[in-house]
This record gives structure tokens, C-alpha cells and sequence, in this order.
């Protein structure tokens, strides 16, 4: 069962979803898929029952789901369970129903395919590559997609090197790299693409995707000679690295007269693969 497959149940009209735009992340009504999965009557009652269960477990998914107000079918809005995907998928594990266990079994699957890569790593990219075509994109595109995942890797690695926490630091500096190359933060970028949680990468033209390894690689590279010890100095020099790429991008431009940043995302780079080609193009 693919991901896309399992994920849809979640994403029907009969489960209720919120979009948190801060966090980047949908949340889901713990409820509504409990009753879509087990076709209980009674689905807040079946969730209290498992909710003990889990305590009892010492399952840390009850004391993690957040709380959000949703309009309920009379109409009135009422605090309501709800789990993001991770959790929602760490849930439908300890439900036993049929409708569940095509879940379970990807879980596994993907489980077993990710300690696969880790003793082979090669593994990984030849399913990512494999994935990247299913979804319909080109064979260049993803040469490059691929390109640039090994170039961020160096620069993350970097970063961990000289004392960079993941996770919101990373996202900081990041940010610093893509305001300097592009005029935009991560979350500009994003919305001018109409994305939501999809990988901005993913929805970037070969010359977004150049252009962001050129200021991905400078920022490693100028890295390495200067050896920042701390955030700050880091900081800087993420903003010099994009800044030698966005001054790329302004030479481009100028001689193109075409814009490079642009609202083409994934599903119009796709199209515009499949379009024949006109004479002269």
C-alpha cells in the first residue's frame, strides 16, 4: 500500500482536518477516523476506551494529541481530539480492525525498507529515483533533484560540525540562505507556489533548483575557511553563500528578461513535461 493510499482516508469528507500554518502541518479528528476505520456507533466512546488502554500501555500519543475546536454536525464548534499524521499513524496501530490492517502493513513495509537503506544507502536513492518518476517528472529534473539532496546534506553536515542545532536553528538559517538568493523566506516562497506542506524542492524549475545548490555549496564552502564558532557568525555567512547566488539569479534575469523565482510548482512542471513541443521551441 503506497502512502499516498493510506494518507487518503484521512484527507475524506468524513474526517475533519485543521491546517496549522505556523507548523506547517495538518491535524486530523482522532474520532472521525476512528469511526471510518472501525464503523463504531459510538466513536467518542470507542476512543475513551482506547485512550485508557494506551495510558495504561504507557503510550505517550494521549499525552501528546493536541486539542482543537471543530464544528461538530450541530453546527457549534467543540474542543476536539486531534492528531497530526506521525501520530494518526502511531494510532491506527493500536486499533484492531480490518480497515486498519492495510495500514499496518505499509507501516511495516516502510519500516523495513528504511533499515534497508541504512545498510545500503545506494537502496534509497534508487527507490527515491523511482519515486520522483512515478510522480511524473523528468529524467534531467530529477537528476537534479537528487544533486541537490547531496548538496544540502554536506551543508547540514556542516552545520552539525560547527554546533548548529537541528530543527529550528537549521530552519533560521535556512531561511537567511533562501531570502538572500531568491528575495524570499522559505514561507514566501512557499505560498507563491500555493504550497502547503509539499517540499518547496519539489516544486522548484531546474534553473530554482541551481541557483539554491549554487547558494547552498558557496554557503559550505565559505564555511569550511572561516570556521564560525558561533550561531551569529553561521547567520552570516548563510547570508553571504545566498547572496552570491541571488546575485546569479539578478545577472539571469537581466539577460533573460525572465523571471527564475516563479509560482510554477510541481504540478505545472509536470504538465509542462508532458506538453509536445512546438516547432522553434
Amino acid at each position: 500500500m503506497k502512502k499516498e493510499a493510506a494518507i487518503k482516508l484521512f484527507e475524506s469528507k468524513q474526517v475533519r482536518t485543521a491546517w496549522n500554518e505556523e507548523e506547517e502541518k495538518w491535524y486530523f479528528s482522532i474520532v472521525d477516523v476512528i469511526a471510518v476505520l472501525t464503523d463504531s456507533p459510538n466513536a467518542n466512546n470507542y476512543w475513551k476506551v482506547l485512550k485508557h488502554r494506551l495510558i495504561k500501555e504507557g503510550s505517550q500519543l494521549v499525552t501528546n494529541c493536541n486539542q482543537l475546536k471543530m464544528q461538530s454536525t450541530d453546527g457549534k464548534y467543540y474542543k476536539t481530539d486531534v492528531a497530526d499524521t506521525e501520530q494518526l499513524l502511531r494510532l491506527v496501530q493500536s486499533v484492531p480492525s480490518p480497515k486498519a490492517e492495510p495500514f499496518k502493513i505499509w507501516l511495516a513495509k516502510v519500516g523495513y525498507e528504511r533499515i534497508e537503506e541504512t545498510e545500503d544507502p545506494e537502496i534509497g536513492i534508487e527507490r527515491l529515483m523511482e519515486t520522483y518518476l512515478k510522480k511524473g517528472y523528468s529524467t534531467a529534473w530529477i537528476n537534479q533533484r537528487l544533486k541537490s539532496i547531496e548538496v544540502r546534506k554536506e551543508l547540514t553536515d556542516e552545520w552539525e560540525n560547527r554546533g548548529v542545532q537541528k530543527g529550528k536553528d537549521f530552519a533560521i538559517l535556512t531561511d537567511e540562505i533562501t531570502k538572500a538568493w531568491a528575495g524570499k523566506t522559505v514561507k514566501e516562497y512557499k505560498n507563491l507556489k500555493g504550497l502547503k506542506k509539499e517540499n518547496l524542492r519539489d516544486n522548484m524549475t531546474n534553473l530554482e533548483l541551481v541557483l539554491n545548490m549554487l547558494a547552498e555549496a558557496t554557503t559550505t564552502e565559505i564555511s569550511k575557511e572561516k570556521k564560525p564558532k558561533t550561531f551569529q557568525q553561521n547567520r552570516v555567512i548563510a547570508q553571504q553563500g545566498g547572496t552570491i547566488a541571488g546575485n546569479t539569479r539578478k545577472a539571469i534575469e537581466e539577460k533573460s528578461g525572465k523571471r527564475i523565482v516563479t509560482a510554477k510548482n510541481a504540478k505545472m512542471l509536470k504538465a509542462d513535461a508532458t506538453r509536445p513541443k512546438k516547432l522553434g521551441d
